[in-house]
């Protein structure tokens, strides 16, 4: 598909969940704009997700606020093709001017006249602002200790689809945040022996007192936290809406016969060795989930509620045998392990955007994802305003802040050219803007992804 638009005032990259909402916005306020989607709108729902994953909050939560979504109960969990579809659908609603199937491949800035002039896959366009949606999830992490032999099946959960890819034997997880869970689980419900590598992290309850943890981290203020706490850059969250959604414990999945091992720290000739730190990382677990039960109790006395009891969520089980003795270097061979699934998370892949607005170790640079460049912003990455910047709800309101700072440059830039922002005029199709004389033919795609 030719890119017809050869300039245009704002350019955003990446048609997913925030490259939709950055859409609406920019749309809602007049501002001219074209999204770039090297695959298909949110193509890492559709293909770089596992067959069984669903959404990790309820549909009433996981959701942008103009939309709910269609043929899922509101406190049910939404398939990865639902929201996939979701997004599609979304981006119908107010036409969103999205060319997919165009990759992004070098922006640079102008020198000595305003804008951008941005490389893709088929032709270079000319964009006075540069949207860099591409969210997080960009390149699979694996780590350097991976042992670097053949007789064993490796791939990242990014690449994991169900456990008929995998050969057969017994298999190593590494990582226990919500992804490595429900694999490990998946994996170890269709009869195959799994190892499960346990770093820090926390483990909300699914729901307490009749509500989702969702909303108690909402009427609790923990979405809108503006800082991280310190030490908890690297601490995962395990929370599942598999099979309706339940709460993860760690005990219980031993219990139920996934062995747990600590942080792994290296394979040398076939073994493997953990950190002893298997039982301090499950505590420490305990002490986040107990935390927030005791917030929520709290909540629900100073303001009067009356929530049905829930003692059982207190029972922690007894510890299993892997965590008293734990397993501190294993035989893979003798261990029967033919496969490992690294569940360790993302890279950021910006080397196509050129510009100064990164710090010496290549993060962004920016406040509520408005670069230190001029004319660049970023969103969709965690932490970005908020703790739930990288969530779907999250995602929409920093993408309003940010189509408002553009709103708000172009008016001051309009007010002595003797041109004005177009803040009233819809987007009809082939509309040029007034200011600029650009030009772009909107285009839905959703009849091409045939959506359902």
């Amino acid at each position: 598909m030719t890119v017809e638009a050869t300039s245009i005032d704002t350019l955003v990259v990446g048609a997913g969940q925030a490259g939709v909402a950055m859409s609406e916005h920019l749309s809602r306020l007049g501002v001219p704009h074209l999204v770039l989607e090297r695959d298909r709108i949110a193509e890492r729902w559709r293909t770089g997700r596992w067959d069984s994953l669903v959404a990790n909050g309820p549909a009433w939560h996981d959701r942008f606020p103009n939309l709910e979504f269609a043929d899922v109960d509101q406190d049910a969990f939404a398939s990865k093709d639902q929201v996939a579809d979701y997004f599609a659908a979304y981006a119908g609603k107010f036409d969103a001017p999205i060319r997919t199937g165009v990759e992004v491949t070098k922006v640079v800035r102008n020198v000595g006249r305003p804008g951008f002039t941005v490389d893709t896959s088929d032709g270079t366009i000319e964009a006075n602002r540069v949207v860099v949606a591409t969210g997080p999830f960009q390149r699979p992490l694996i780590p350097s200790v991976a042992p670097k032999t053949g007789h064993l099946t490796q791939i990242h959960s990014a690449d994991y689809r169900n456990p008929a890819q995998l050969p057969a034997g017994a298999v190593l997880v590494v990582g226990a945040g919500s992804s490595g869970v429900q694999i490990a689980d998946e994996l170890q419900r269709s009869g195959r022996p799994v190892y499960l590598s346990v770093g820090p992290h926390e483990r909300p309850p699914r729901a307490y007192r009749g509500r989702d943890f969702c909303w108690w981290l909402g009427v609790l203020g923990e979405w809108d936290a503006e800082v991280m706490r310190a030490g908890r850059e690297h601490v995962t969250i395990a929370v599942s809406g598999a099979r309706g959604g339940h709460t993860v414990d760690f005990r219980r999945l031993a219990h139920q016969g996934i062995t747990l091992v600590g942080l792994t720290r290296s394979f040398d000739d076939g073994i493997a060795t953990f950190e002893a730190d298997l039982a301090e990382n499950i505590a420490r677990g305990d002490e986040n989930y107990l935390s927030l039960l005791d917030a929520a109790d709290a909540y629900a006395v100073r303001n009067g509620l009356d929530l049905p009891d829930d003692p059982d969520v207190r029972i922690i089980p007894a510890d299993p045998e892997c965590v008293t003795h734990p397993i501190l270097e294993l035989d893979l061979a003798g261990a029967g392990v033919t496969s490992i699934v690294w569940a360790t998370g993302y890279a950021v892949d910006f080397s196509w955007l050129q510009v100064d607005a990164f710090d010496d170790k290549g993060k962004p640079k920016h406040q509520r994802g408005v670069s230190k460049e001029p004319g660049v912003y970023f969103l969709g990455l965690p932490w970005l305003s908020r703790r739930g910047s990288a969530f779907i709800w999250g995602v929409w309101h920093d993408a309003k802040h940010i189509a408002d700072h553009i709103g708000t440059q172009r008016k001051y830039l309009a007010q002595y050219d003797g041109s004005q922002p177009r803040a009233e005029q819809s987007h009809d199709e082939n509309a040029a803007d007034a200011s600029t004389g650009f030009r772009v033919r909107h285009v839905s795609t959703i009849g091409a992804l045939g959506v359902r």
